[in-house]
């Protein structure tokens, strides 16, 4: 563990600082856009563009780092996403925001990317698990403690962007001082939607209606905070909870996922988030007034969390589960398949769910999330009805981040090996040869 913080120490704080400015942009854009009266579908149009610019650079980024490296291209997309940031103060309508996340997601999903690629260069078969349990800490304790930086100024004023910039250009400089070479990056090809529905259909559908909820879930907490008269500090507790329950939540529920039928894992928790979700619709009660006539918030935050704890850990189960039914070699390959189908379905989240909000009011958030979740446990019964389960003792489960790319699957222990890093002496041994 001290070897692997040792070399990587510089990505790790990297990461961190710019997890802890995305997780306070986050909440900042959508508590903004409620304070700057925008429409609930216009709210959902532009945090939609973060999925559409993370969906392009996922396609885009392979050809940037080919022709000019690592470095140069995580400077880049780390200027560019701090450089939008502080457009979103100046340019304060919907369709500009709408375009500005589109290049924070094309940024972001770079910075993913190639952060994700250096840590596989710098893991081994023996401490593949452990590089991966620090980087999902890293991203999800840095986007927890980002929700609390909502407290810095008023969402109004310019200040919490000038902060989020600075917090974005603070981390380029641990990753620009690095002595550490560069890794050689290498192209991942995912399966198409056909192989991957043919190879199992509840991985696919379950990955595209997940990424359908849980984009709505993150982009629109902060709104339907805001929209019920929570208080700044009460929109942090709320998205900092969510966060650490789903981090939390990774190891248990993905044990049972190895001891039990996968698939049972999945409806069981899918339909336990749904019915949490009507929970917290029940909470809420009045919490929308403000003194004596508000209801107490502590029923909503339990339910919130229980909910968070059931539905998080979701994608790694669906992800281990079609590695059920493939071999060892291509399960990176079924990884990068069930990303394009998780980004195709959060491209539509956000929108769809703000449009049903706007007609049935702030609760229809959480009826979106009941909706979608309930789809993928009702098609996870159906799929036990017509196939067998199959045991396949190359697959397990590993608790992935919910930001994880393709080249971030490799981190997974239960993918094909990495070979050893070469020591000093043996690649001078091998140039003496050469």
């Amino acid at each position: 563990m001290n070897k692997i913080l040792k070399n990587s120490w510089a990505l790790f704080l990297g990461m961190g600082l710019i997890m802890l400015a995305h997780g306070y942009q986050g909440s900042l854009l959508g508590v903004r856009a409620v304070k700057e009266d925008f429409s609930l579908t216009a709210t959902g149009f532009m945090l939609s563009g973060y999925y559409v610019g993370y969906f392009i650079g996922a396609r885009t980024i392979t050809t940037f780092v080919s022709r000019v490296g690592h470095i140069r291209v995580f400077a880049a997309f780390a200027s560019i996403a701090s450089i939008v940031v502080l457009m979103h103060s100046i340019f304060v309508n919907p369709f500009t925001w709408f375009i500005l996340r589109v290049v924070t997601g094309v940024s972001m999903v770079s910075i993913y990317t190639i952060a994700e690629s250096w840590l596989n260069d710098r893991s081994s078969n023996k401490n593949r698990g452990s590089v991966l349990s620090i980087y999902m800490i890293v991203l999800y304790g840095s986007m927890a403690i980002g929700m609390f930086f909502l407290n810095f100024s008023s969402p109004i004023n310019f200040q919490p962007f000038i902060l989020i910039s600075l917090f974005m250009s603070l981390a380029l400089i641990p990753i620009l001082l690095t002595k550490k070479k560069a890794p050689t990056f290498k192209k991942i090809t995912g399966m198409s939607l056909s192989e991957l529905y043919k190879v199992s259909p509840l991985g696919m559908v379950g990955s595209l209606f997940y990424g359908t909820a849980q984009s709505a879930l993150f982009s629109l907490l902060a709104v339907y905070a805001a929209s019920m008269n929570f208080t700044i500090l009460e929109i942090s507790i709320v998205t900092f909870l969510v966060a650490i329950s789903g981090a939390l939540s990774q190891w248990p529920i993905g044990k049972f996922s190895d001891t039990f039928d996968r698939r049972r894992v999945i409806i069981y928790t899918t339909f336990a988030a749904a019915f949490f979700a009507l929970c917290a619709i029940f909470a809420s009660g009045s919490m929308f007034y403000d003194g004596m006539l508000g209801s107490s918030k502590k029923w909503f935050y339990i339910f919130i969390v229980l909910f968070a704890f059931a539905s998080l850990p979701m994608f790694a189960i669906i992800f281990a589960h079609t590695n059920d039914y493939i071999p060892k070699e291509k399960f990176v390959a079924a990884g990068a398949g069930l990303q394009f189908a998780f980004g195709l379905g959060a491209i539509s989240g956000p929108f769809l769910c703000s449009m049903l909000m706007n007609v049935i009011g702030p609760n229809g958030y959480f009826i979106f999330l009941i909706f979608f979740h309930g789809i993928i446990g009702i098609f996870g019964v159906y799929r036990m009805r017509v196939r067998e389960t199959q045991d396949n003792p190359d697959s397990q489960f590993t608790p992935l981040p919910q930001t994880i790319t393709p080249i971030g699957m490799e981190l997974n222990p239960s993918t094909e090996p990495i070979e050893e890093p070469l020591k000093t002496e043996e690649v001078c041994d091998e140039n003496r040869i050469i």
